[in-house]
């Protein structure tokens, strides 16, 4: 999608503090972080949200949560634990059109969330 920031980052248009970058997928540091670990983990298929997957999507899904709990483990996360959030649509919180996980971590995190 040519509009998508995300997908433009993705495709290396916008610069981002990288993370992890492999053949499928991207993770960089958010930008607004609401916790010392603040990691966005992007496919770099465009789907547009969780609501959208299709079941051709069910593998690349698996992967990214793998590697979702590999990221918060390298990033210290694996004693004290980490908060994992895809929101979905515009009732759930998403605000960017582009199937993302954050990974949260660092500090006790409430609930409920907001």
């Amino acid at each position: 999608m040519s509009d998508c920031i995300f997908c433009k980052i993705a495709k290396g248009e916008i610069p981002c503090n990288k993370i992890h970058e492999d053949s499928e997928m991207l993770a960089f540091n958010d930008i607004r972080p609401q916790a010392p670990v603040h990691v966005l983990l992007i496919p770099k298929k465009h789907i547009k949200s969780l609501l959208c997957l299709e079941e051709e999507d069910v593998a690349l899904i698996g992967r990214l949560m793998f590697k979702a709990r590999e990221l918060a483990e390298n990033l210290g996360c694996k004693d004290k634990g980490a908060r994992f959030v895809i929101n979905a649509g515009q009732h759930g919180g998403q605000t960017v059109d582009h199937l993302h996980i954050h990974i949260l971590g660092g500090r006790s995190l409430g609930w409920p969330p907001g």
